[in-house]
This record gives structure tokens, C-alpha cells and sequence, in this order.
């Protein structure tokens, strides 16, 4: 429907309700319209939100009146929060962000919108109006830190105020019109309790990590993506001493540390002229000089491998990351060909050896087809054999079947290998109950 379609008349219109969608937008455009001619939108972010509720409610009668339409006032009511959420806000997504129980809003195109809700996705009624509503809301977006999005760099990495990661990509890059995610962080941290509730692990597993933490164990969290491995670095950092100095280092901020004595630093991506970039390498090399106890590396992705690992390995014990990988195996894997990148043609086994003497603990988290997330494995670093990285599984979580409401079966099982670092925290003065190394506890069956 074009823009300058007229509205119907009082006659032969339907209640908003039943009109079409397209309708409903071209109603919402006008208003948009003739509220610019009334307020600076420039300013509006200065000006009191009742008086926007109030001038937007104004136009929205006086439109009314012209047009006929016809319109209860619950729906005026509706029109007017609407117009307000594009004024304010960021259009149809506003509803979406304000519900606490979303954690991923994923706008494949301007008619499909999907969340992620208790690990499961599902499509929403929710869309724009066009392609060029889209873009207009993806530029908000950016402009408000700072950034710009166009032909000349159509992929943009940016932070809402809520400190959710929002990715867009526009084309000629994406071709069926604007792409738009948005990785919600809720300023709830999870509790243990809530982990053992949600049968993320077994208690046994829980004193054990935490155990380790404590005792300052270089720790390693390993998943795929949306599998919980910020979730999980947050949950263990509850463990680390409160007197502690501790630096987070990360591309987008997402960790949420409780302790008081916490510095964080986040990347700064270079601008059009390919200048002003500063990486986690430098950011890295920074936090070394400034005295800490422990680092945490929000996600490993490059070069800056090899300086994690050499911080952990001259002082800095206890430090923590993540990594994408699909096994601990497979960690390792990627970490050495990220310390590849550095090109400074250091010898495969010196590499192995770097990492098996920095990292002591591989946690391997997961989401599963039900939309769970647990940990599937925790596994301790020995050494290097045989030009590998030699792993010894502590704790396992087996598949068995799903039930008939989808639930996935399984049980988390100790293998019985009592670990070596079992020596180091007895030295650190934790004790840990041997029997948790010979339990089996059952999920769902």
C-alpha cells in the first residue's frame, strides 16, 4: 500500500482489530509525520515523557478527527504507547525489550521476527513496517554509540543501554533486506541455587568448581554458541574472594562480576579510516601493568591467545575464559591456531605446552534440543603426550533418550578418576568430599 493510500472513512471502515496491518502502519506513519512538524525530535529525549504522551495523544485525536477513522480508546491508548516507542525508543522492539523472559530477538527480515525464550525459538506477530523502517531502527541503534552503518561498512557491532550485544548486517551484504539480532543480558546474575535448580550441574560438580576457583585454578569454558558460557563464567566468578583485584577484558560487556574490586575494559572496534582500533591484545597487555589478580578474558577469539597465556603463565593463576569449541578437545585446538595468529612462528609443542601449563580445568557447557543448558563435561589438563594436549574427564553428563514432553533423559556421572588437583587444594586448605567423584545422579528419568 502506498504512502499517500487515504485512510477509510467512518462509514465503511472495520475497527483497527480487523483492518489489515498495512493500514495500521500507514495510521502510525501519519501521526510520526505530523508530530515532527510539532516537536523537535532533536530534543525529545530532553523533554518529559508525559508531555510527548501528551502531544502525541493531541495529534493522534486531531488526525482521528480528520480522517474519520473510527477507534476505541483502548486503541488509542495502543497507537499512542507505539508512536511513543518510535519517538523514544526503538519502535516494535520496545515490546519485546521489555520482557525480561527474552533472551534473543532475531529479525530475519522487516515481517519476521523471532525470540528465544527458555532456550527455545519461536516467531512473533511482531513487525516493521518496511524495509526502510528496519534500516531506520538499526541506524538509531548505532548512531547512539556512536557508530554508522551505510553501504560503505553494512556490518555493525554495537551495545545497548541495557548492555545487550546487537548485531546488524544490511545490504548488499544481506540479501533479502536488513538483518538485526540482539543478545539480551538481564541484570540478574544467576545464583547457584538457581543452577542447581534448573539441573544445570550436580552439587558434587558445583563444590568442585567452586573449589577450584577458590584455589585460584586456571579455569576454561568451552560451548557453543548461546550455550551458557558467559552465564556459567558469571556463576563461577561468585567464587573468587572478594579481596581480590580482578580486570575483564572483553570485545562487548557482558560479564556482570559482584565483586567490588573489579576494572573493566571492553574493545574498540577502528573507524572508517581503519584507525583508532584497540584490540584485546593491547587491552591485554594494559591490564598487566596494573596489578591484578586475576584476568578474565571474555571470549578468546584471535591472537590475544597468546598473551592470556603468557599472563597465566607468569603470575596471574586463576584467570578465566571462554572459547567456542564443540568439545575440550576441540578447545585446545582452536587455541592453538589462535596463538597461530600471532606470527611469531612459535613451534607447535612449545604452543601445547604453553597451554597445558596455563590451563588446569576445561568446562564444557551446552544447549540441548529441549532447550537446557548443562555441563556436559569437566575435564582436567594433565600435560602434553604424543603432540596432544592430554585430558582426564572428571565429570560427564550422558545423553540416554527424551521423554514424551521432549524433556531430554540423561544422568551426570563421576567417571571415578580422582583429579590431581585434588592435591593442590588441600595445600590451599579446601577440602572436597571424595564421595563426589563416584556419584551418579539421574535427569528426567
Amino acid at each position: 500500500m502506498g504512502p499517500n493510500r487515504p485512510l477509510p472513512t467512518r462509514g465503511g471502515a472495520l475497527p483497527i482489530a480487523t483492518r489489515g496491518a498495512d493500514r495500521y502502519f500507514e495510521l502510525k506513519s501519519q501521526i510520526h509525520r505530523k508530530l515532527i512538524g510539532v516537536l523537535n525530535l532533536e530534543r525529545a529525549s530532553s523533554i518529559p515523557k508525559d508531555r510527548i504522551r501528551a502531544e502525541i495523544g493531541r495529534v493522534v485525536e486531531r488526525l482521528l478527527d480528520e480522517e474519520r477513522v473510527p477507534m476505541t480508546t483502548a486503541e488509542q491508548t495502543k497507537i499512542v504507547e507505539e508512536v511513543l516507542d518510535e519517538v523514544l525508543g526503538l519502535g516494535p522492539l520496545e515490546t519485546l525489550l521489555k520482557e525480561p523472559s527474552i533472551s534473543d530477538i532475531l529479525v530475519n527480515r522487516y515481517n519476521k521476527v523471532f525470540i528465544e525464550r527458555n532456550g527455545k525459538l519461536s516467531e512473533t506477530a511482531v513487525r516493521f513496517k518496511d524495509d526502510a523502517h528496519l534500516l531506520h531502527i538499526i541506524e538509531k541503534i548505532v548512531s547512539q554509540v556512536g557508530r554508522r552503518i551505510d553501504e560503505a561498512q553494512p556490518i555493525v557491532d554495537a551495545r545497548l543501554q541495557d548492555g545487550s550485544r546487537v548485531n546488524a548486517i544490511i545490504p548488499p551484504l544481506a540479501l533479502d533486506g536488513p538483518c538485526l539480532s540482539i543478545r539480551r543480558f538481564g541484570r540478574h546474575v544467576i545464583t547457584q541455587d538457581e543452577m542447581l535448580q534448573y539441573k544445570t550441574l550436580t552439587p558434587g560438580i558445583l563444590r568442585f568448581l567452586s573449589a577450584c576457583v577458590q584455589c585460584k585454578v586456571t579455569v576454561l569454558i568451552s560451548g557453543g554458541t548461546g550455550s551458557g558460557k558467559t552465564t556459567m563464567l558469571n556463576a563461577l566468578s561468585r567464587f573468587i574472594p572478594e579481596e581480590e583485584r580482578i580486570i575483564t577484558i572483553e570485545d562487548t560487556a557482558e560479564l556482570q562480576l559482584q565483586q567490588r574490586h573489579v576494572i573493566k575494559f571492553e574493545t574498540r572496534p577502528p573507524n572508517l579510516n581503519k584507525e583508532g582500533g584497540i584490540n584485546q591484545r593491547i587491552l591485554l597487555r594494559t591490564a598487566l601493568r596494573m596489578r591484578p589478580d586475576r584476568i578474565i578474558v571474555g571470549e578468546c577469539r584471535g591472537a590475544e591467545a597468546l598473551d592470556m597465556l603468557q599472563a597465566m603463565n607468569t603470575g596471574v593463576e586463576g584467570s578465566m575464559s571462554t572459547v567456542h569449541a564443540n568439545t575440550p578437545r576441540d578447545a585446545f585446538s582452536r587455541l592453538e591456531t589462535m596463538v597461530m595468529m600471532a606470527d611469531l612462528e612459535i613451534p607447535t609443542r612449545v604452543i601445547l605446552q604453553q597451554l597445558a601449563s596455563a590451563l588446569k580445568l576445561v568446562v564444557q557447557v551446552s544447549r540441548l534440543q529441549d532447550g537446557t543448558r548443562k555441563v556436559l563435561s569437566v575435564s582436567e589438563v594433565l600435560g602434553v603426550r604424543e603432540e596432544k594436549v592430554d585430558l582426564q574427564e572428571i565429570f560427564t553428563f550422558d545423553r540416554i533418550g527424551v521423554t514424551d514432553a521432549g524433556k531430554v533423559q540423561g544422568r551426570f556421572r563421576a567417571t571415578g578418576v580422582m583429579p590431581k588437583l585434588l592435591e593442590r587444594l588441600r595445600i590451599s586448605g579446601v577440602t572436597v568430599p571424595p564421595a563426589i567423584f563416584e556419584e551418579v545422579v539421574p535427569v528426567n528419568l
